[in-house]
């Protein structure tokens, strides 16, 4: 099964890098989609970002990396991907992701997996 890891990655924490680690270790294939989301203002350009992460994940055989544009549900379809990897800290990340699990499941079926942060 494929799966997709979304986030704008700005830049690619520890705490990404664990998520994406795990998922690739649950998964056939983990693409990394790096998004750009007009309302925030980054610190890196989006392929900075695309390079950084893929530097980090080289050693990953099972990752990719690639730009997020339009919609997530839309990007794992294009992908043959039915589940998105969240990665959650806190209860108010559990209670944002659950709702956005419930759209993109309504709107383009597929199922949402979220791994707890490490307490790295």
């Amino acid at each position: 099964m494929i799966a997709i890891c979304p986030g704008s990655f700005d830049p690619i924490t520890h705490g990404h890098l664990d998520i994406v680690t795990r998922a690739a270790g649950l998964f056939e294939h983990v693409v990394v989609a790096v998004g750009r989301n007009s309302a925030k203002k980054y610190l890196f350009t989006p392929q900075e970002r695309l390079d950084l992460v893929r530097e980090v994940t080289a050693a990953l055989p099972n990752v990719t990396v690639e730009p997020l544009d339009g919609l997530l549900v839309d990007f794992a379809a294009r992908h043959g991907a039915g589940v998105l990897v969240k990665g959650v800290r806190f209860a108010s990340d559990f209670e944002f992701e659950l709702q956005m699990a419930h759209i993109n499941a309504a709107v383009g079926g597929v199922e949402t997996v979220m791994l707890p942060a490490a307490p790295l």
